[in-house]
């Protein structure tokens, strides 16, 4: 089957998104949103790295390249956050600009002549996804598409798998505790697992990108929803009305297409936060308005 340019590009930015909101959910309920920021500025030293020891900067040695400091970043944060004398905030603050620094140091003492293509990985330009392609038998397919499938798939048997733990200890880790549910290992499985679904997103959509993808959807979500499993549901859709939405404002307006699904799911969270139905700013305001005409009539 022979899919569109348009459709690969919708189809990348929808499969990112789905691994990145099966994921985000999780960090905003932790309240460990600056993450996937984070990461994004972490893998800079592993793309000097990669480029110093292989003089390649092929999409796989760099991935494997930014994917080691980005565990690298998550393990060091959950080491200060485990000392109990630093905050998770706090700890993010404290490891990410050091390593950033640390491959900014790199590129000016090493490759201050050599482009590295830095850009591609910052800021992305999923208009070339469909021109990246792999063969498989004796068809062509698009990369972003195969290895967001991928992670979005092996993202989604993880969460399955750990459904009770994450929950639990999400909601209440000194009861996981007190069951045997460590919330330490659990948040280190799901660091880990951000970390990867980042970096090969690096690649087909840029860090901006990835980085909206996993808090904007989750954080509109939490809006409009109590519950776990709805707040995934709609966190996913979201990403997908983005991808959708984005690619086709971008056409019209002949601008950014990532730039496009980012501005996209931030006019999702701004109508979830103004209209969603219990926790919007409208609906607090018309509760508001009835207490206090309950109160005047009392």
């Amino acid at each position: 089957m022979t899919f569109s340019d348009d459709t690969i590009i919708i189809m990348t930015g929808g499969l990112v998104a789905t691994g990145c909101a099966l994921l985000g959910v999780f960090l905003v309920l932790r309240r460990q949103a600056l993450l996937g920021d984070a990461v994004s500025h972490a893998v800079l030293p592993g793309i000097v790295v990669v480029f110093l020891l292989t003089g390649s900067r092929a999409p796989l040695p760099v991935i494997i390249g930014a994917a080691a400091f980005a565990l690298l970043c998550v393990l060091a944060i959950d080491a200060i956050r485990g000392t109990g004398l630093v905050k998770s905030d706090a700890a993010i603050g404290l490891v990410f600009p050091a390593l950033f620094a640390l491959g900014v140091l790199g590129i000016d003492r090493y490759a201050a002549d050599i482009h590295l293509d830095l850009d591609s990985t910052i800021y992305g330009e999923i208009a070339f996804a469909p021109f990246r392609t792999v063969e498989i038998g004796d068809a062509l397919v698009a990369r972003s598409v195969l290895i967001a499938g991928i992670v979005a798939l092996v993202d989604l048997v993880l969460v399955a798998a750990l459904w009770r733990r994450l929950k639990v200890t999400t909601f209440d880790p000194t009861f996981a505790r007190t069951i045997g549910a460590s919330p330490d290992w659990t948040s280190r499985v799901l660091l880990l697992a951000v970390s990867v679904t980042a970096v090969t997103a690096f690649d087909a959509v840029g860090a901006i990108l990835v980085v909206t993808l996993l808090i904007v959807p989750a954080a509109a979500a939490y809006l409009l929803t109590d519950r776990l499993i709805g707040m995934i549901v709609i966190a996913v859709g979201i990403g997908w009305v983005a991808a959708i939405g984005g690619h086709a404002a971008a056409i019209e307006a002949d601008a950014s297409i990532a730039g496009s699904m980012g501005l996209v799911a931030a006019v999702c969270f701004a109508v979830a936060l103004l209209l969603a139905p219990r926790h919007g700013l409208v609906a607090r305001r018309l509760a508001l308005t009835r207490r206090r005409r309950a109160a005047a009539r009392a």
